[in-house]
């Protein structure tokens, strides 16, 4: 597929000083096909199509309201934006509401598409036509509206910060000497102990007030190792076990291996990508569930006798249980329904 008018992103204009004859040999490439790309930043949207048009509004709700209408006027085939520090939030809720297309992309991904493109140039107006060129070239899935998930993950990040913050000040007291700073440590310490408490009452309100994840988070703690904390965490950050394959949650996960081939190279497969957030949750649940669970101590110690590297062990044992967990929710069963 030929990626259309590539020289725009190597000039220094906006939609308006784009050649006319560019941008309708751009429209023909594309086959009527419009992808849209947006450039978040906190106060504004920048915003581009690939038939060569580039604009801007407010990122608020006047500005969401104008960019709904231009882009259900231009009926494009798929909107990509890039997370933006949790500016990109009310845009994204805006557009899914309105029923279009939205896809989040990886900006780490959009940077190396831009190198591979030979692009040196780097502004909102340019990133935006860089983002429209992604989607446009690669596509991903489509953002889905679910506003339980979205609630849900504020709370887990919000309890997530904490605890690293927790982390934190208990590194830091512990290398002070000074009595005052000392007490001040241990005031935060119980301030923030305090404020993790209430997140995880809270946490439990909100599953708990929801059928569906009320009835989800009781088959995921249904298995030995999965405790609250994970369980709040798949719900909120991989809505998606339970409705895809295995190798694809793996992806998603971060825990599939990547194979490393090249004529008579044979490297070891390697993980890359996917939701950290889940990972790290995963990778404690894995250690946990090694001990407690039977199908992960067992496979442990088959590793082990086989003479396997701990991490190794450790990302299968991940793998194994996302495997699992993905089974349960498939089957709407529990885990000693699974197992028998």
């Amino acid at each position: 597929m030929s990626l259309g008018p590539v020289v725009i992103f190597q000039t220094r204009t906006v939609a308006r000083d784009l050649d006319p004859a560019l941008a309708r040999k751009g429209r023909k490439m594309t086959q009527d096909a419009v992808f849209v790309g947006v450039d978040v930043s906190k106060a504004r949207l920048d915003v581009a199509a690939t038939t060569g048009e580039v604009w801007s509004v407010g990122n608020d709700p006047a500005g969401w309201a104008e960019l709904v209408d231009r882009l259900r006027e231009a009926a494009p085939h798929a909107v990509g934006l890039e997370p933006s520090g949790g500016y990109e939030r009310g845009v994204i809720d805006a557009l899914v509401q309105a029923g279009l297309p939205v896809r989040r992309v990886d900006a780490a991904r959009v940077r190396q598409f831009a190198h591979a493109l030979g692009l040196k140039a780097k502004t909102d107006a340019i990133d935006a036509l860089l983002i429209a060129r992604f989607v446009q070239t690669l596509p991903g899935r489509i953002v889905e509206p679910d506003a339980r998930a979205r609630a849900l993950a504020e709370l887990v990040e919000a309890r997530r910060a904490l605890c690293e913050e927790r982390v934190r000040v208990r590194n830091q007291a512990e290398q002070v000497r000074d009595p005052m700073l000392r007490r001040m440590a241990a005031r935060r310490l119980k301030r923030l102990g305090g404020d993790v408490v209430l997140l995880e009452k809270r946490l439990a309100e909100v599953v708990a007030a929801d059928p569906d994840l009320a009835d989800r988070d009781r088959r995921l703690r249904s298995v030995p190792g999965v405790g609250p904390v994970l369980s709040w965490t798949l719900l909120a950050h991989l809505p998606e076990l339970g409705r895809l394959g295995h190798r694809q949650i793996a992806a998603l996960v971060g825990v599939a291996p990547y194979d490393r081939q090249s004529g008579t190279l044979k490297g070891r497969s390697m993980i890359r990508g996917g939701r950290a957030v889940v990972r790290t949750v995963a990778y404690m649940a894995a250690l946990s569930g090694a001990r407690s669970n039977p199908v992960l101590a067992a496979m442990r110690q088959r590793l082990a006798d086989k003479g396997k590297p701990g991490k190794v062990i450790l990302i299968a044992l991940v793998n194994k249980l996302m495997t699992l967990l993905n089974a349960i929710l498939r089957d709407q069963t529990e885990w000693r329904a699974a197992t028998t």
